[in-house]
Formats: C-alpha cells, structure tokens, sequence
C-alpha cells in the first residue's frame, strides 16, 4: 500500500533521515521504533508532504506521492495524528470533529462517521461543546484520533500517541489503535513505548539515526539481544 524509498530529507542543513525504505501492507499495523531524534516523526511528516524529500520516493498504491501538498496527501486516503494531540484548543470538541471532515462532501457519511466516534469515545459526545483546550491529555488525544478518523481515511499515521499520558489511558489507547487497525484501515505507528508498540503491530521497523537497522515481526524484535538491551530495558 505504501512504499518508501530511498528516502532522504531533513533540516536545514541536517540529515534527519538517510536512505530510509519501509513497506506498509494494507491492513496492517506497522510500528516504527527507536531513540529519541532517530528520524521516526520525520519519517511520518514527509509522508504527510511537511517535510520535503531531497531524495528517494515515497508511493500509495503505486502512485508517486513524493513532494504532494499535505491537502492532496489527505485526499489520497493518509490522515495524520500528530506527536502533542494538536488539538485547535479555541474550538469545541465538535468542531474539531468537523475540521478532520473538511475535504468531504457526504453529509450522511460524515453524520454517521460523527456518530461511531462519538460511540467510541462517549466522553467526547458528553464535551462536545467544550473548548478542546480545557480537556484533560487523555481527552484531546481522543479527540486527535477521532479527528483524524473524521477524514475516514485507508492510512493512519501515529505519531507518539501515549506521549504524556496516565498508563491507564495508554492502555486504552493501544486497543483503540488495534480496533482501528482490525476494522480495516491501515496504521504506521511511532511509538516511544517500543515494549508496547511492538506487542501490538503485525510488523516492525527498528530506525537509528535516520536508517532502518531491524525489521521484522513484533515478536522477532522484541527477542533481539540488541533490540532488547537498547530498547526494553534487558
């Protein structure tokens, strides 16, 4: 479904990622790994067109999407979560909803898609018309999620969504990811938490500095000697 290639871009004058190539199936769940400033959120914002490539390719369906305005990168079908919620604090919990919706048309999909989210999430139906600022962590990453379902998507990219959060909320988190996953849309996940993030994908990538050292399976990773002393604590 999504192909990288060769992939290099960064900032200014650093190289954050250095010939990165990764595949994502359709109806996966792929996590990307690593330590912190390895190239992970990178990788995620050049896929959504914020970062530009200096190099390499990146394609859906086969499709080059290399260099494509993020408004055309969400129209293809990729959503993206970002690292921090990113909430718009200012508006309600529903209007938020109603931005992840802004390129579409289908009054009755969007009333439905409102609907499951809202079924999903029932501390967002209770918020709706609270300002997405005044909502705890938990809540606006909710929200981000929900919001990024909204653009009803075949691609999801997290980008470190149990960053800052209570564990219980983690938790929730991931079986929403996985149910996400599991209902049919497709998922690149970064994760800070790699014990947790490779439990839950069917496919890994290990990054470090801005190159793909290990792939594999969750399972494969998580008993890799390095894998486990650099990552999982031993």
């Amino acid at each position: 479904m999504l192909e990288i290639r060769d992939l290099v871009c960064g900032y200014g004058h650093v190289t954050a990622l250095k010939g990165l190539t990764i595949d994502v199936r359709e109806g996966q769940l792929v996590a990307l790994v690593g330590a912190n400033g390895a190239g992970k959120s990178t990788t995620l914002r050049a896929i959504s067109g914020l970062v530009p490539a200096r190099s390499g390719a990146i394609r859906l369906d086969g499709r080059d999407i290399t260099g494509a305005e993020p408004r055309r990168i969400l129209e293809a079908g990729i959503a993206h979560c970002p690292e921090g919620r990113r909430v718009f604090p200012q508006m309600t919990v529903a209007e938020n909803l109603a931005m992840g919706a802004y390129l579409r048309r289908d009054r009755a999909g969007i009333a439905a898609d409102l609907g499951r989210i809202y079924g999903e999430f029932p501390r967002l139906a209770e918020r709706r018309q609270q300002a997405a600022g005044t909502l705890s962590g938990g809540e606006q990453q909710m929200l981000a999620i929900g919001r990024a379902l909204m653009a009803r998507p075949r691609l999801v990219l997290f980008d470190e969504p149990s960053l800052g959060l209570a564990p219980n909320i983690v938790e929730r988190m991931f079986a929403v990811i996985r149910s996400i996953c599991d209902a049919g849309t497709t998922v690149l996940l970064v994760e800070q938490n790699a014990f947790a993030a490779l439990e839950l994908c069917d496919h890994a990538y290990l990054l470090e500095t801005g190159r793909i050292v290990l792939e594999g399976t969750g399972e494969a990773l998580i008993a890799d000697p390095h894998v486990r002393e650099a990552y999982l604590g031993g």
